[in-house]
């Protein structure tokens, strides 16, 4: 068989989004793996970051690139959108027509700079040494349009993922670029990333802080500052403080800093993304010891984060489109495919009795679920519907 599990298991075209989860597994019944979107949980948690952060909003399309994903956040009002590569331009360009795009991975082939800068209008780029510097002047004749973002880093801790590890000049480094920028006369600005899920607010009053001793130093003007993404989801295990508490932290550090001269960026992805998506697993198979089960999707497909860094996703069980209640106990739950290591960390809290067919839906998934899943075994976990009502996964 060939095609997309949706042209294969002939999922039905929808006229209309379903009603919801319990619609999807008493008629749909699908065989494969289904991602559940829902466009006004998402429209609800972008209006929170354009009504409450302190500057622009630049969705960070690396957490989930999905198409539908991209037009919902540009319809109601998200211009702004970070890429990482040029396959993530040409789909934000075909997604978004006129959305501003900031190439933000510092490392970037030079055909890739070139390409986005011709065809199609890049006009900000993330760097964080100066062979990049001198790469994309090259790759875009020295236009002095150009943005160029200089990425820096402090040494910290409290975050699921440490990108200062791969990516970012230190303090000295960041001057340094700044000043040959102002002495090229081109345009020049900070970025910095906390790391993913960051759960400690005060990390970008310090970034922050440190982005003006930079720029006051290297004695250059900034076009903005790009204070990252990082923002913590509330998955079953963390308990991160509110949205607002870090937009709060962002402008009070950046009024003490900078005053009101110069502007502030964000980039969020998994809190801009994550609630508006779950991801629905079929029971293929039950052991006789009534608490292991295999499940059609894995780390290998859109749980592959979870073999990465312990967020524990929130998870309930249907059986003919009506949620499974009664006791629980704790189920190991393993992947479909022949690896091992294809299995949750954690066990999973569900009602005793599950059979084959029924369906465990896992909430918290519209970031790096799809985004991240392979074709490892031949299983695929790519097709999404429609849904009207969110689910109520998410507490924030």
């Amino acid at each position: 068989m060939t095609g997309s599990p949706a042209q294969r298991f002939h999922y039905p075209q929808q006229a209309a989004p379903y009603r919801n989860s319990a619609e999807i597994t008493g008629r749909v019944k699908p065989v494969e793996p289904l991602y559940l979107f829902c466009a006004d949980q998402l429209e609800q948690r972008a209006r929170r970051f354009l009504e409450g952060f302190p500057g622009m909003v630049s969705y960070a399309v690396k957490a989930n690139p999905e198409y539908r994903v991209l037009a919902t956040l540009h319809s109601c009002g998200v211009r702004n959108f970070d890429v990482a590569s040029l396959e993530e331009v040409i789909t934000v360009a075909a997604a978004c027509p006129g959305a501003v795009l900031h190439f933000n991975n510092p490392i970037k082939a030079e055909e890739a700079v070139r390409e986005a800068y011709l065809r199609f209008g890049v006009r900000s780029f993330a760097l964080d040494e100066m062979a990049e510097l001198e790469k994309i002047h090259r790759c875009t004749d020295g236009d002095r349009d150009v943005i160029y973002a200089v990425r820096f880093k402090l040494a910290h801790a409290g975050a699921a993922y440490d990108f200062g590890s791969k990516f970012g000049a230190d303090e000295p480094a960041a001057v340094a670029l700044l000043t040959e920028l102002r002495r090229r006369g081109l345009r020049a600005a900070l970025t910095f990333h906390p790391g993913s899920q960051c759960t400690d607010p005060t990390m970008y009053a310090r970034y922050v802080e440190a982005g003006a001793r930079i720029a006051q130093r290297a004695d250059t003007p900034l076009e903005f500052l790009n204070v990252g993404g990082g923002f913590p989801e509330y998955y079953l295990n963390t308990a991160p403080p509110s949205l607002e508490t870090y937009f709060g932290q962002v402008h009070r550090a950046a009024r003490g800093a900078f005053g009101d001269g110069v502007p502030l960026l964000c980039e969020p992805g998994r809190a801009m993304v994550a609630p508006s998506v779950s991801l629905l697993a079929r029971i293929v198979h039950c052991r006789e010891d009534g608490q292991t089960v295999f499940i059609n999707d894995g780390v290998y497909g859109g749980m592959q984060e979870q073999s990465l860094v312990d967020l524990q996703l929130p998870v309930r069980a249907w059986r003919d489109g009506a949620a499974v209640a009664g006791e629980h106990t704790h189920y190991r739950v393993f992947g479909p495919t022949c690896d091992p290591i294809d299995r949750l960390q954690r066990t999973v809290s569900l009602p005793r009795g599950l059979r084959p067919g029924d369906y465990l839906e896992f909430g918290l998934l519209g970031a790096y679920g799809s985004a991240t899943s392979t074709r490892f075994n031949g299983f695929q976990s790519a097709a999404y519907v429609d849904i009207r009502e969110g689910t109520d996964f998410d507490p924030a």
